[in-house]
Order: structure tokens, then sequence, then C-alpha cells
């Protein structure tokens, strides 16, 4: 046991639940050594923590998005014509919704 690589001991207690959780999760790793998997967890495991609101506000902004350009569709078929109005307004909310993915993007891990 003197000549061990890993001789410090970690012990900690966990309901069934959560021990069927770990060896689920370790199953679906492909790591069969509890050891292994939770040394690595313990090590290179991540805990990532969304805030899933930008999401929701982008989502918002997509519908808003829709219905502003069936509006405008139903107008061109209507009247056959395109108003420069429409294609800034057509331009100004892509362009919010690019800088909102972008922010969305920039944010995740």
């Amino acid at each position: 046991m003197a000549n061990r690589e890993r001789n410090k001991q970690i012990k900690f207690y966990v309901t069934e639940e959560e021990k069927k959780l770990i060896e689920d999760k370790m199953k679906e790793s492909g790591i069969n050594n509890m050891g292994a998997y939770l040394r690595k967890m313990g090590i290179d495991g991540h805990i990532f923590i969304l805030d899933n609101m930008p999401l929701k506000e982008m989502n918002s902004m997509m519908t808003r998005f829709g219905s502003n350009m069936n509006q405008i569709a139903k107008r061109v078929n209507s009247t056959s014509n395109i108003y420069s109005e429409d294609i800034e307004e057509i331009k100004e909310m892509m362009k919010e919704l690019w800088q909102l993915q972008k922010s969305i993007l920039s944010k995740l891990p």
C-alpha cells in the first residue's frame, strides 16, 4: 500500500437514488470502474448553469418577426407592391435577431 500512486482516500455517502443516478451516468459514459468515473468527474467534470431568458426573448422576437412577415406578405399579395419601409423593417428585425443570437452564443461555455 505504501507504493500506491493514489494513496489518499475520499469517502462520501449518497442515497440509494443518488447511487443509481451515478451508476446510470457512469454506464452512459462508458466507464466501468466507479473509482475511475468519480475521479474523472471530480477532476474534469463541469457544472453548467444555463440562463434560458435570452432564448425566451429570442423566441418572442421570432414570433413577432413571423407575424410582421405575414402582414407584409398579405400586403404584397393584395397590392402587388413592396415598400422600402417594409424592406427596412425586415432588415432591422433580422439585425436584432442576429445580435441576440450572437449574444447568446458568446455566453455559452
